[in-house]
């Protein structure tokens, strides 16, 4: 993992950090090729701070969850304000824009050896399987996270707690594993309650997910003969706060009229014909259901708040739910 220090030296801050917000609802090896990427365009804390918001949320398309990077940014100047130090400490670090708790214990253990065991997924698995938890999540995190801090009274983890924070993550990510945990070769078997009652694949229990609402939108995709595209910065706060978007109607729970639709095509594009296809996107608390348009004119000519691109430029700068619109009309 790019991010991880060699053997015996402690790790960056700026690299822990950032891979820790990368790695929020993002898998491993998405993360992988993004972080080295991120690196090359903003290569420490200073030249972050110092790149436009745009320019941060431009590289963050495609991984979703974008409040991470605005937040990200805002972390980043407000570190270069107080002289470009990182807090050392967990409380230091949950005073900075958008961490929470478990990125800042992440963050003091990893890179200043503070004594905090970091409560992700895997963590919880192990801490769930270890004690026998069975009250489910999201319920049970505060009982979790307080057994898992209990690790630290352990000679051994307490001297080293970077290193041992991460050996908890890779034991949850490739021993105790979600579904068929390989516990033949498991360290911690002997002390493991699930095991010894045979219930260690229930753990950790979940309570049911609620159904998330269906919503809809139409959106337009206007292009112009060389090839470029129309696009929008959407609004700074909100959903996708301050990403390009392709123009389109507001996302609402009833399905648009086409006419009702057309209100909200962008004004020099004529003739719209309706895309084959759906697209459909999956958000935290709602799934998203999106028709596209498109349109062909001589040459665009972007408006107040729009941007012109080409489809390559588009690609790599726009969020996921938009690249799916996008490839409803290759070509």
């Amino acid at each position: 993992m790019p991010w991880r220090a060699a053997a015996g030296q402690r790790g960056d801050p700026y690299r822990i950090w950032l891979s820790e917000v990368m790695l929020q609802q993002t898998t491993v090896a998405a993360v992988g090729p993004r972080f080295q990427r991120f690196l090359a365009r903003f290569p420490d804390i200073s030249a972050l701070a110092a790149a436009p918001e745009a320019d941060v949320m431009e590289e963050w398309a495609g991984l979703g969850y974008y409040a991470r990077a605005r937040n990200l940014h805002a972390c980043a100047r407000a570190v270069a304000a107080a002289g470009g130090d990182s807090p050392r400490d967990e409380a230091g670090l949950r005073a900075l824009p958008g961490i929470g708790a478990y990125t800042a214990a992440a963050i003091a253990a990893i890179a200043f050896d503070q004594p905090r065991v970091p409560l992700d997924g895997n963590v919880e698995r192990v801490a769930a399987r270890i004690f026998r938890v069975e009250e489910p999540l999201p319920g049970a995190k505060p009982r979790l996270g307080a057994l898992a801090q209990g690790f630290m009274a352990d000679a051994a983890a307490a001297a080293r707690p970077g290193d041992f924070a991460q050996a908890l993550f890779d034991l949850g990510a490739t021993i105790c594993t979600p579904r068929a945990p390989a516990c033949t070769i498991c360290p911690w078997a002997k002390a493991c309650a699930a095991r010894a009652a045979g219930v260690q694949e229930a753990l950790p229990a979940k309570a049911p997910k609620k159904a998330r609402p269906l919503r809809y939108g139409v959106h337009f995709l206007l292009r112009d003969d060389a090839g470029r595209v129309l696009l929008r910065r959407r609004p700074p706060k909100g959903l996708l706060g301050g990403m390009l978007e392709v123009p389109g109607t507001p996302w609402r729970e009833a399905r648009w009229d086409a006419a009702e639709a057309m209100a909200h095509a962008p004004p020099q594009g004529q003739g719209w014909q309706p895309v084959p296809g759906e697209a459909r996107h999956g958000f935290t608390h709602f799934e998203l259901a999106m028709d596209l348009f498109a349109a062909r004119v001589g040459r665009i000519e972007p408006g107040l708040g729009e941007e012109v691109r080409t489809v390559e430029e588009a690609e790599r700068a726009l969020p996921t739910v938009m690249r799916k619109l996008m490839r409803l009309a290759p070509g």
